[in-house]
């Protein structure tokens, strides 16, 4: 049996649901304060920024949402993208949805470095968000998750040398959420890459591939990892989730992964519902203690 073509449409369509994160209902605000448009660097003359969640109850603990879906990354009012992390700041934790220098204007490795930035940022202003640097979480969906893993599995402890305190910081994490993530670029990246037609940012140095392939870095060291991803997924096969937990638990890493039946990329309903308890269960494990906070790293694996 052939697996089925997905079209240029279908694809863009796909692209469509993952990047926005901007169009869910309005949600009371009351129990929220948001930060919009915190500035945690600058590109070419441009602002990087991450909106800023945090809950009336909030229990110290900080996670990052890189907001990316085939590695697009776009604005929207945060006051609308709310209800997305409803679930996450009803349990306490403190949201960053943090934006990344989009495709198809910047490629993988370009992004990774803003990704990374991000976190460092984070721990660097630790103290006024009120959450702990040692106890964060970072979470993505499709490219997010992507860009979630390679921040899990390849991370350092920052350059003491640099003159952007920023940079001097660690990028470390304690924990990590993927959905339907890609994880093994090697494939996909190749010099004929029919791919970077729909998705611009795979259009790399080939020879860059297994630097950004999180599949290859996993290790000893790397915070648990969960993957949650449909069995139908026909743009992100669901190998490249199984392969990834097969990794880090080959290193003794806690990681599991969630199957769920029937769904492609992306869920909704009872798959939604059932996909983001996993995910706050999976933070309230290992980030509600300090059981799991990182250490030091001598530099990227």
């Amino acid at each position: 049996m052939k697996r089925p073509v997905l079209k240029k449409r279908r694809i863009l369509r796909i692209i469509s649901i993952i990047v926005p994160l901007a169009l869910s209902p309005l949600y009371a605000q009351e129990d929220t304060r948001i930060k919009p448009d915190v500035v945690y660097g600058h590109k070419h003359g441009m602002a990087l920024t991450m909106d800023v969640y945090q809950p009336a109850k909030a229990n110290g603990v900080g996670v990052l949402f890189i907001v990316s879906g085939g590695w697009f990354s776009k604005w929207a009012p945060p006051e609308k993208s709310i209800g997305h992390f409803r679930h996450l700041l009803d349990t306490g934790f403190t949201v960053f949805a943090v934006r990344h220098g989009s495709s198809p204007k910047y490629v993988i490795p370009e992004i990774v470095e803003d990704v990374r930035r991000s976190v460092r940022f984070v721990r660097l202003h630790a103290g006024d968000f009120k959450v702990d640097p040692e106890r964060l979480g970072v979470c993505g969906f499709s490219a997010g998750g992507h860009l979630s893993l390679l921040i899990g599995t390849a991370s350092d402890n920052g350059d003491p040398n640099s003159k952007d305190e920023v940079l001097r910081v660690s990028n470390r994490v304690a924990a990590v959420v993927a959905y339907f993530p890609p994880t093994d670029l090697r494939k996909i990246v190749t010099p004929k890459n029919p791919f970077t037609k729909f998705f611009p940012a795979l259009g790399f140095d080939p020879n860059d591939v297994n630097d950004m392939s999180p599949l290859l870095h996993a290790s000893e060291d790397d915070p648990p990892a969960l993957m949650i991803h449909g069995d139908k997924d026909f743009l992100v096969p669901l190998w490249q989730s199984e392969r990834m937990c097969e990794a880090l638990k080959e290193k003794g890493v806690d990681s599991e992964l969630l199957v769920i039946k029937g769904a492609g990329h992306g869920f909704s309903g009872k798959d939604a519902e059932r996909a983001k308890k996993a995910w706050v269960t999976w933070f309230e494990k290992h980030l509600l203690s300090t059981k799991h906070a990182p250490e030091n790293k001598p530099q990227i694996k």
